[in-house]
């Protein structure tokens, strides 16, 4: 996959994008990503981005004019994401929906926001990563790449994104390592046991107790109609009765 980031502050990216399974990502051509400064893309001696916003109001709005000619003087295709506390809100399922593309587009907006022209007529889809206000794009569109990146075949481990929380709709089970004591707080002996489908039995009921616990409304949403997951929800009624 190749991503495109265009910013006003692309030196915001440089930790994020040179550690750890990011940076491994790209040493093994899995991922490329190029960081765009707009600035470069004005043509006035000053570089001047944004201006006051016409009807008045506070704080200033990012022009069209260099975004356009920015993202145009290298865009190949794939969708360009703005993004906006007004988008839609980033899940797992999103995530998994991008992964599927050989390029994205991330236009990070800063001040109260671009003109509606390049929302209008050059942005493809609007992301927000919860409901709240950053000062800027650039660290909701870090916190978008990362979980995209991770889904790309050959990132991560085969198999180490299958179990993880949202995966399956559920938030994941405990899990533990060494030593198998600890301040005399002990490892579940039923993983110690080394019986395979015990073990994958405990961990979905786990599971299953942590989400209803955590987040009812995914739980809400689970499809618990099989003979073992309504096993496992009478086990875990009796033994929060107990």
């Amino acid at each position: 996959m190749h991503i495109d980031i265009f910013t006003l502050f692309p030196g915001m990216f440089q930790g994020p994008f040179t550690e750890s399974i990011l940076k491994r990502a790209q040493e093994r051509a899995l991922l490329s990503i190029a960081l765009h400064n707009i600035r470069d893309a004005t043509t006035d001696k000053h570089h001047v981005v944004d201006d006051y916003p016409y009807g008045g109001g506070a704080g200033m709005v990012m022009k069209p004019e260099p975004i356009f000619r920015a993202i145009e003087a290298v865009y190949q295709g794939g969708p360009i994401i703005y993004l906006t506390p007004q988008g839609r809100v980033f899940n797992q399922q999103i995530a998994q929906e991008l992964a599927q593309e050989e390029r994205l587009t991330f236009l990070c907006g800063h001040y109260e926001g671009v003109d509606e022209r390049v929302i209008e007529h050059l942005v493809t889809d609007e992301i927000s990563i919860g409901d709240y206000v950053l000062t800027g794009g650039e660290l909701a569109a870090m916190v978008v790449v990362d979980a995209v990146a991770r889904l790309i075949p050959g990132v991560l481990t085969e198999g180490s994104a299958q179990e993880e929380s949202h995966s399956s709709q559920m938030l994941e089970y405990p899990h533990y390592t060494r030593p198998p004591e600890f301040r005399g707080w002990r490892v579940p002996d039923i993983l110690l046991s080394g019986h395979h489908e015990n073990i994958a039995r405990w961990r979905k009921k786990e599971a299953l107790r942590r989400t209803r616990q955590r987040r009812p409304d995914l739980f809400a949403r689970l499809d618990l109609s099989s003979k073992q997951d309504q096993k496992l929800l009478k086990e875990l009624d009796a033994e929060e009765q107990g």
